[in-house]
């Protein structure tokens, strides 16, 4: 899969280089390509946004920057252009799994007060947001959805263990125990040590209920 994203600080990005997704980029699972929306401004001292129409605080994004770095992208026509905004749709895992489906994902991050309604009128496909508030960029947001949806390419992780996660079937995941088997006094279930399949699938679908019910219960209202 790919990933194109359009941002004014791409070195925030290196995170991405570490553990599993940085292991995926390794063996070419995911591609990452990094935009520097500067890069496209024809101010020399590389500006990108202006003061508002209208007045107000703050800054705005200028369209025609964001569009030159938008068309730089090849195969454009083929992708899904997502724009991080606290006013999209919430990521959750349904969406996750919908996301996971395209094999081209262009990722534009917003900062100051945003970008000019022009472009993204234009331009993007879908507004998806982390959550109801609001960060000082599209960048975290941006982690968070590659993050998520790498999940999901074939060879990234074992696919046993995303089916059983958490939200995978709508419910929180049960808990998880290794080695030692005492720890502080306290044992490993039983059940666990068994070597009773049925019976710790049983035990596992139950925890998983019970934790729902007690950290999560939207969760199962919203199942019904």
């Amino acid at each position: 899969m790919k990933f194109d994203v359009l941002t004014l600080f791409p070195e925030m990005f290196e995170i991405l280089n570490q553990s599993i997704i940085g292991k995926a980029k390794e063996k070419e699972l995911i591609n990452i390509n990094l935009i520097n929306i500067r890069d496209f401004s024809k101010d020399k001292h590389k500006k990108v946004d202006d003061t508002p129409y209208g007045g107000g605080a703050g800054m705005v994004i200028r369209p025609d920057v964001v569009y030159e770095a938008y068309k730089s992208i090849p195969n454009i026509e083929n992708a899904k252009v997502i724009y991080m905004s606290p006013q999209g749709n919430i990521l959750n895992q349904k969406k996750v799994e919908d996301l996971s489906k395209n094999k081209h994902l262009v990722i534009l991050c917003g900062h100051y007060e945003g970008i000019d309604q022009r472009v993204l009128d234009k331009i993007v496909d879908e507004e998806i947001s982390i959550g109801d508030y609001v960060l000082t960029g599209g960048e975290i947001p941006a982690m968070v959805l590659i993050d998520s949806v790498s999940r999901y390419v074939e060879g990234v992780l074992n696919q046993e263990s995303v089916k059983e996660e958490s939200f995978s079937n709508g419910l929180l995941e049960y808990p998880q125990y290794t080695r030692p088997e005492i720890f502080e006094g306290e044992k490993v279930p039983e059940i666990l040590l068994s070597g009773h399949h049925q019976n710790i699938e049983k035990w596992r679908n139950d925890k998983s209920l019970e934790i729902t019910k007690n950290k999560r219960p939207d969760l199962l209202k919203n199942n019904k």
